[in-house]
């Protein structure tokens, strides 16, 4: 089933670390977008993409075609002249639809620098009010706004750190872990919060100024 609603819910497959794991996530009634490699990824597990974009570079000519006949839409570009990576050209056509949540997949890999922008693509996704995550085969990852409030659920992920990525957070207050915090700040180089275990059926985070990464991670 395809976009059903004025706001779907889209997933983003790009071309990093991807496997198996992804697959549960990619359910029928979410809106499917693959990002250069991240098409092939799709197409070779029966799925078809509502949207292929990107230079294509990570795949050969076959496969290109390949993906030019099984997607619904396809757009590419060349891969000099361009200002942004195939993720973020697959980031901004998703916002364009605005999406009632976002997923991003295979965003994280061997190249930090592209990982580092993804998770700054959080950012973009909160100053404009659209749920996003990253996720890949040991990490959650999800972005916290001030004066916000995330609840998360004591689960298959054992670790759950908060990193800043606003030079400051403040009046951030955990509930439901082994290590809670109240009205407490990080600022960046701190190491505070890393690897804190929810021990309640539900953890909740709440901040009030500042933008907080939440990192469920597996042990």
């Amino acid at each position: 089933m395809k976009e059903n609603s004025t706001k779907p819910q889209i997933v983003i497959v790009t071309g990093g670390a991807l496997g198996d794991w992804a697959l549960p996530y990619l359910a029928s009634g979410c809106m499917l977008v693959g990002a250069d490699r991240g098409a092939l990824f799709l197409i070779a597990n029966g799925l078809v993409p509502d949207a292929a974009l990107g230079d294509f570079d990570s795949v050969n000519e076959d496969e290109r075609r390949l993906i030019r006949q099984k997607s619904i839409q396809y757009l590419d570009c060349d891969p000099v002249f361009k200002d942004v990576t195939d993720t973020q050209w697959a980031f901004e056509w998703a916002m364009s639809r605005q999406p009632a949540s976002l997923l991003l997949l295979g965003a994280t890999g061997s190249r930090f620098d592209h990982t580092f922008a993804n998770v700054q693509l959080l950012k973009r996704a909160a100053e404009q009010g659209v749920p996003c995550r990253i996720v890949d085969a040991c990490n959650e990852i999800s972005l916290l706004r001030g004066r916000g409030s995330l609840s998360l659920a004591k689960g298959s992920y054992e670790q759950v750190s908060l990193l800043p990525l606003s030079g400051m957070v403040t009046g951030i207050t955990l509930e439901g872990f082994l290590y809670p915090l109240t009205d407490a700040q990080l600022t960046i180089g701190q190491s505070l919060g890393i690897s804190n275990v929810i021990t309640e059926q539900t953890g909740t985070v709440r901040i009030e100024e500042g933008l907080l990464l939440v990192i469920q991670s597996l042990g």
